[in-house]
């Protein structure tokens, strides 16, 4: 056995503090920060599943990659990635529904060079929250 693999307890870590070690690597931003974000070049990605985007509706011009193709999406290198993956310096916004499951998905790209990957604090429900903008879902539910 390795040394690593002696005391497996060490290693164990629940959610909360994998969380918050991967909130320390770098800056989260707010929604109104995301907005200016966006105006000036960001791409916003939103990372929701179908049922949530179908009930909440999305944001105007974000980019719907689900969570479990998110690398293969952005990674500029990669074989399948989405047109406007284009480089590792571009400034990318991941948006769930409530910044939980965002903050990983910044670890992952940030793993693949995307530097300027951050997440945004509060997710979609946040974004809504402060009266920005949101096209309604499919079902054409009012707001």
């Amino acid at each position: 056995m390795s040394g690593t693999d002696q005391n497996p307890a060490a290693q164990r870590v629940g959610i909360d503090e994998l969380l918050e070690r991967v909130r320390a690597d770098y800056e989260r931003i707010g929604p109104e920060e995301a907005a200016t974000a966006a105006a000036e070049g960001a791409l916003l990605v939103d990372i929701r599943y179908a049922a949530l985007r179908e009930k909440d509706g999305l944001i105007p011009g974000a980019l719907v990659i689900e969570r479990n193709e998110l690398e293969w999406r952005l990674d500029p290198l990669g074989s399948h990635r989405a047109p406007e993956a284009v480089s590792h310096d571009l400034p990318v916004v991941l948006i769930c529904n409530e910044g939980y499951a965002s903050s990983l998905g910044v670890a992952s790209l940030r793993q693949l060079g995307l530097r300027r990957a951050t997440d945004l604090i509060g997710g979609f429900q946040a974004w809504r929250a402060a009266g920005l903008p949101v096209a309604l879902p499919v079902s054409g539910r009012s707001e």
